[in-house]
């Protein structure tokens, strides 16, 4: 193996001139475990320069020890030496949780309402009613009853729709936008709330649309918390890409380039 990793890089994200021992590599391998070894050296190493106060620390320290029951300095002496950290180390680990918090909002806090307004369409919510058949006719008789007054959407949406949605009476949502397909996320953003839609086709269905409420998404303390992490997780996707072929293997990540089809 010629994974590049350091004793070091694992517990504080600091370069070492000692490798890992090959019985180490082994070991980690047996069990599956270089992956886990590979994303925490490169988050190790990511956050490194962060830094946090001594208020912090200490208050990280306080609920590792409730947690572990470490009670006395010699409890805690013992905990050290048991798992071979000094206490430097052992700051580190408790307080990794928050510098990667802080990581990340070093790195892109500064860009969230420009990424939210950018992508908020994505983020809006919808509730809709839908139902969906496979016969046009039908589809086509159906908007007539409920244009009509004859019958109410929910009463065919229970009765004729295809979907799972004939279990609550057609009523979809609230769901984002972002999750819906392009097309049929255009048909919502265009329709009028509470106006029935003339039967479309999509797919291998006919869909009859009724738009209930749009909610709009805010940038909250909880939106802030997600796109701090999407950026997090795409910024991660990026330094796997880095990795050398050996390590893309362990992480699962196919490093063969797309098959081109001959031409018939």
């Amino acid at each position: 193996m010629t994974i590049a990793l350091q004793i070091g890089d694992v517990y504080d994200g600091r370069s070492s001139s000692t490798p890992l021992p090959t019985e180490i590599i082994s070991f980690l391998a047996s069990y599956n475990l270089i992956p886990q070894l590979l994303s925490q050296t490169i988050i190790e190493s990511a956050i490194a320069p962060i830094t946090c106060t001594q208020a912090e620390t200490s208050h990280a320290l306080e609920q590792f020890y409730q947690q572990w029951d470490l009670t006395t300095k010699q409890k805690i002496q013992d905990w050290c030496l048991r798992y071979g950290l000094t206490q430097e180390q052992l700051e580190l680990f408790v307080t990794r949780k928050l510098r990667v918090e802080k990581f990340k909002q070093v790195t892109w806090g500064h860009q969230l309402e420009s990424y939210f307004l950018k992508y908020k369409r994505h983020f809006d919510k919808v509730i809709y009613s839908l139902i969906r058949i496979e016969n046009r006719g039908t589809a086509n008789e159906l908007f007539f009853r409920i244009t009509e007054g004859e019958q109410s959407f929910a009463e065919l949406a229970h009765e004729y729709s295809q979907g799972p949605e004939a279990d609550t009476n057609g009523i979809i949502g609230p769901v984002e936008l972002g999750t819906i397909t392009p097309n049929f996320a255009q048909l919502l953003c265009t329709s009028q709330v509470g106006i029935v839609q003339a039967p479309v086709t999509f797919g291998e269905s006919w869909v009859i649309v009724r738009v209930e409420k749009f909610i709009s998404a805010q940038l909250d303390d909880f939106m802030r918390q997600r796109l701090l992490q999407e950026n997090f997780e795409a910024w991660f996707k990026q330094q796997l890409n880095q990795l050398s072929p050996e390590e893309k293997i362990w992480m699962g990540i196919n490093t063969k380039p797309a098959q081109v089809q001959e031409a018939a």
